[in-house]
């Protein structure tokens, strides 16, 4: 008898695992529900965006990456941002590419002055080759409202 309960009992567990795994496969997960979307319907005609990149001295490229990576959640969390992608080069570990979107000059401005991006700043003559290079964008195909 004993033999048998534990016997059922291995054996639902094993089912419950294996319908769990099943809905796990089949179930958009918690994090990809829960994330941002990018509502380019949200985009103002007129938006201000950013490329920039900067590119870490040899040997730094793990500590810029790590000084960078708070950026991600930081700036997201700003409401003035609309868009922000951190992107690292592939071929080239340590090269940062940034897109940023704000609806306003004044606004990307404004993120610029804030006390986390200027303590990044700071962090930058030791970590970096060179300082960021900054392309001002105006952002096309805006759709119409």
């Amino acid at each position: 008898m004993k033999d048998f309960i534990m016997r059922t009992i291995i054996r639902n567990s094993l089912c419950l695992l294996l319908f769990a795994a099943a809905m796990a496969m089949t179930t958009p997960s918690l994090v990809a529900q829960e994330a941002p979307r990018v509502r380019y319907q949200e985009i103002p005609e007129g938006a201000y965006s950013v490329v920039a990149q900067v590119r870490a001295k040899p040997g730094k490229e793990d500590a810029l990456r790590a000084a960078t990576l708070p950026l991600i959640d930081l700036v997201r969390g700003d409401p003035k941002n609309l868009v922000y992608f951190l992107q690292e080069d592939r071929a080239k570990p340590g090269h940062f590419i940034f897109y940023e979107v704000f609806a306003s000059q004044a606004d990307f401005d404004a993120h610029n002055a804030m006390p986390y991006v200027q303590a990044w700043f700071a962090k930058l003559p030791e970590l970096a080759d060179g300082g960021v290079e900054v392309m001002r964008m105006a952002v096309l195909g805006v759709p119409k409202k």
